[in-house]
């Protein structure tokens, strides 16, 4: 037929479609591991082109710079953490969803661990960069929200004994986490998985 395009096997005259999403979730992967592995400061466009195993001119095609990448892999992975923690708490409330809520929020696992020295290799880089900054800020914030919710549930449904504020309890549980999560990747030979899931329980146990 005229017109008709014959490709014959090992043909490769043809253009590769390209599924751009799936491509730019490789580039967001590969960044992830190359800042969880080396640090956020080895984490240029080469390194991660490289890791993804394309060119930089591919990488150029999706992002405009370094930081661009940098919030993508951020918010990708902000994304992943808020999917999981919405399945976590499916069907509870008031301090049964908060204990899942601050577990998650731990690096408790392998994947949470990843997730963790993804974060706080970003807290450095962010107070010299305001675009990083923001994004945090304003996750943070969702996740600060979030747990003031849920003590309020708590508090009306009866669950508390604390006469406390609850703004400041929410800022209590906040550095609780950032604390232990911190501690945990910087002193691995003195805290366990096992004492953080047990220091933040028996934390929320005295609510």
């Amino acid at each position: 037929m005229l017109g008709a395009v014959r490709r014959t096997k090992g043909d490769d005259s043809l253009p590769k479609i390209v599924d751009h999403d799936e491509r730019r979730r490789e580039l967001l992967s590969a960044a992830r591991r190359v800042i969880v592995r080396d640090g956020i400061d080895a984490a240029t466009t080469r390194a991660i082109a490289k890791e993804a195993g394309y060119s930089n001119g591919v990488l150029a095609h999706y992002f405009a710079d370094k930081d661009e990448i940098l919030l993508s892999a951020l918010r990708q992975s902000h994304q992943r953490i808020r999917a999981r923690i919405t399945r976590r708490v499916e069907g509870v409330t008031g301090l049964a969803a908060l204990r899942e809520l601050l577990l998650d929020n731990l690096p408790l696992d392998a994947e949470r661990t990843q997730e963790t020295r993804l974060e706080v290799s970003f807290w450095s880089r962010s107070l010299a960069a305001e675009r990083l900054a923001e994004v945090q800020r304003a996750e943070a914030e969702e996740l600060r929200a979030a747990v003031r919710g849920l003590l309020g549930q708590a508090r009306e449904a009866g669950e508390l004994t604390t006469e406390d504020n609850l703004d400041d309890v929410t800022e209590h549980l906040l550095a609780l986490v950032d604390g232990l999560s911190l501690h945990l990747l910087l002193y691995p030979g003195r805290l366990t998985r096992v004492d953080l899931e047990r220091l933040m329980l028996a934390h929320l146990d005295r609510l």
